[in-house]
């Protein structure tokens, strides 16, 4: 006797059960839909979505958890998954509605009272945020006094006076001193990040940058995520930053990892050391939002201050948004546009120095991804942008000029993809990122003809302590 479909879709969604349990998201992403094929149920869209919360698709979590309900309104784990998503987006009273279905369903589960009142305290909390705010307030810049401040007699790392220039020897050395998972003082870190913030108002939105004359050799580095020893790892691979050893790292410095400090920090020395031998562009994590939910936020506050995170925060929105190498290669976190005809010189002209709103260029350039299919598709991540096609890309390139697009992003198991007839690139620099998704990192390098090359490395062994430790996601809904 045959089996039913039933039998079938429960077959399939137990393997997708195994290859979920085995971190092998992608593999249970393509179970749960063909057991879905065989038989729809709420528990196979159920389990989809939490397959694309992992993968960080939260637009397909969206629409698999309303699907869900749709094949049974009464399938609570649809609501939490719905509650997860938005959260991961940002979207904390979408959140909250989700979460008081939930209690509401299930009022004696102390699980989902204890994530509706936690989604509460975020949302009163921005409200209380949003009515305190000012046009008048000072710049969380003007309001930090080194002045006053005294370094703590029982630091031992390296010093750094107010008006003293940054050296190699002092970069090296806070480097060691934080590889030893030691502070720097809170002093020397403010002093940081206002020397940062200055040199930062003299970078255009738009870099153009030139490839050094004498090594003829540039490295673009994506997403790091706090994983400070495999940033260290990549200087080993490749050499510390200088004017004739350049980088570019390409957004997502902070989140996720819990040693996104010693990450952000060790960039930001080394650009004010050698301002033509790194450089950084924005991330989509560069944000207030993303930092609140990541553990970016909250490692700050763990290791210094409130005050000191909302310098962090000024820093981060006068990031650059893209740069273009010798005239040829675009080179932004996200993608490219909703819209063709958008130029170079448009690009120039947007303001940057405010938080990404929820539409239009600037959330472009942070959040779209390349699709495999031509035209544009709606983004799989639950915003605005759009996802692009081969064609799309190609245009973008003709008009202004370039011959390539360079983007990160989005998580690669060989640490990079070329895609769209070899005009964009995806790299992504954070290996086994997260601590369980196996996948190498990799850089791009490029010589004086611009072509590029890629390295690819793993992980390195980090002190125990997990992605997200700081994060209030992970206490939200369980990474």
């Amino acid at each position: 006797m045959s089996a039913s479909k039933e039998e079938i879709a429960a077959e399939i969604k137990d393997k997708g059960n195994v290859a979920f349990k085995a971190k092998e998201y992608r593999n249970a992403a393509e179970l749960y839909k063909k057991a879905i094929e065989a038989h729809a149920t709420a528990a196979c869209y159920g389990n989809l979505a939490q397959v694309h919360i992992k993968l960080e698709e939260y637009g397909l979590a969206l629409a698999d958890a309303d699907n869900a309900l749709k094949c049974d309104a009464t399938y609570v784990k649809a609501y939490y998954r719905k509650g997860s998503a938005f959260m991961a987006l940002g979207k904390f009273k979408d959140a909250l509605k989700q979460f008081q279905a939930v209690v509401k369903a299930k009022p004696k589960s102390k699980v989902a009272k204890q994530k509706l009142k936690e989604c509460k305290k975020i949302v009163q909390r921005e409200r209380f945020q949003r009515a305190i705010a000012s046009e008048h307030t000072k710049p969380a810049s003007e309001a930090f006094d080194l002045k006053s401040m005294t370094v703590d007699a029982s630091y031992t790392g390296p010093r750094l006076a107010t008006d003293e220039k940054i050296t190699l020897k002092f970069v090296k050395a806070a480097v060691d001193h934080m590889k030893a998972q030691k502070k720097i003082d809170i002093k020397i870190v403010g002093d940081v990040i206002l020397r940062t913030i200055e040199l930062l108002k003299r970078r255009n939105t738009l870099m153009d940058i030139e490839m050094p004359k004498k090594s003829g050799k540039f490295t673009v580095i994506g997403d790091v995520h706090g994983q400070f020893y495999d940033l260290l790892n990549i200087f080993e691979l490749n050499g510390l930053p200088s004017e004739e050893n350049p980088y570019l790292f390409n957004g997502d410095f902070v989140d996720r990892g819990s040693f996104s400090v010693e990450v952000i920090l060790t960039l930001f020395m080394y650009q004010l050391l050698y301002p033509k031998g790194l450089y950084l562009t924005r991330g989509n994590h560069e944000t207030k939002n993303m930092n609140k939910m990541y553990g970016f936020e909250g490692e700050v506050k763990h290791k210094y201050t409130e005050k000191l995170m909302a310098v962090f925060q000024e820093c981060f929105c006068w990031l650059p948004l893209c740069a273009v190498i010798e005239k040829k290669v675009f080179v932004v976190h996200g993608g490219i546009f909703t819209q063709d005809g958008v130029t170079l010189d448009d690009i120039r002209k947007i303001p940057r120095t405010c938080e990404p709103p929820e539409s239009g260029p600037m959330c472009d350039m942070l959040w779209s991804d390349p699709s495999p299919h031509m035209g544009r598709h709606p983004s799989k991540r639950g915003v605005s942008s759009k996802e692009f096609g081969a064609d799309v890309t190609k245009r973008f390139l003709e008009n202004n000029g370039l011959e390539l697009l360079v983007r990160s992003h989005e998580v690669k198991q060989e640490g990079y993809e070329v895609m769209h007839d070899g005009k964009c690139v995806t790299i992504f620099s954070a290996p086994n990122y997260c601590d369980q998704m196996g996948n190498k990192g990799a850089m791009m390098i490029f010589d004086r003809d611009m072509v590029p090359t890629f390295k690819q490395f793993t992980a390195v062994p980090h002190p125990p302590i997990k992605p997200m430790a700081y994060a209030q996601q992970a206490n939200m809904f369980g990474f």
